[in-house]
């Protein structure tokens, strides 16, 4: 897997002065969980960042529930974070990776490869006896030089532009009741983009909790093709991550996060809905 770590693989290199350990844990509708979660216990050396604090802009009327912050602002608290281009970067969490991918994704997006996500949450280092601390590391600022890699990002009018057009696939992260319109817990309108595939970001994983490899992932995407720009989205940019991780291990290169995404799409109300399967 290019970028998924084991357990054993992070257990092996805890030391390393190179390596910087990110703790991504948070709870949606239960904002103060993850930051309380690390300061009890965390992965010795791990820092913590918080997804609407730290990895989230201030939401507005557009942009959704969870806005990309600016590129300058996040290259920024990064670097007050302590992490700087010269590290290779581990994230976790204990939500299926959705919180892990999401630095994943922004750090790949500011043009740093060297980001991995463990394959296992928090639970899974714990519950295998694995080290833990309740200290903070000591934080020396650095500075993060963002390169933006604006192929890795679609905003709401170009996934308008292209809806329907040949060589572009919408996938829908959601469950499939939420894509469905069935119900919505959280957005204000429920449904989905028209012509959007459903492929729930979950699905990425096995019963585990471990990641399904590339080949797994490809029979996941069967019905893709590499050659398809793959425009990926969820109801605010989170738990479409993970799906386009898998994508990347799956062999696809051509894939971009809708970071609005359903939560922006709706806040236009001209934008249309689709309910229901699509044929």
């Amino acid at each position: 897997m290019q970028h998924i770590v084991p357990v054993k693989w992070l257990l092996a290199r805890l030391y390393e002065p190179d390596l910087l350990i990110v703790d991504c844990r948070f709870q949606l509708g239960k904002p103060d969980d993850g930051r309380n979660a690390y300061e009890e216990a965390h992965i010795p050396g791990a820092v913590y960042l918080d997804l609407e604090h730290d990895l989230s802009a201030p939401v507005g009327k557009h942009g959704g529930r969870h806005p990309l912050p600016d590129v300058a602002k996040l290259a920024k608290r990064l670097g007050e974070a302590g992490i700087g281009t010269e590290f290779r970067i581990v994230a976790y969490d204990d939500q299926g990776g959705a919180m892990a991918s999401r630095l994943w994704w922004m750090l790949s997006y500011l043009g740093h490869e060297a980001v991995y996500v463990m394959e296992e949450g928090f639970s899974a280092w714990q519950k295998a006896g694995l080290p833990v601390s309740s200290e903070r590391k000591v934080i020396f600022p650095k500075t993060f030089v963002p390169h933006p890699r604006r192929e890795m990002l679609a905003d709401m009018e170009e996934v308008k532009a292209k809806l329907g057009k040949p060589g572009v696939v919408l996938v829908d992260s959601r469950d499939g009741p939420r894509y469905r319109g069935e119900v919505e817990p959280i957005d204000s309108v429920a449904g989905h983009i028209p012509g959007a595939r459903n492929l729930f970001w979950a699905e990425g994983r096995r019963a585990d909790g471990t990641w399904k490899d590339a080949n797994e992932q490809r029979e996941r995407f069967a019905d893709l093709s590499q050659d398809d720009e793959i425009i990926v989205y969820c109801g605010s940019g989170v738990t479409a991550t993970p799906n386009v991780l898998a994508l990347r291990e799956a062999g696809f290169t051509r894939v971009k996060l809708y970071a609005g995404s359903w939560s922006d799409w709706i806040s236009y109300e001209e934008n249309p809905v689709a309910v229901g399967d699509e044929e």
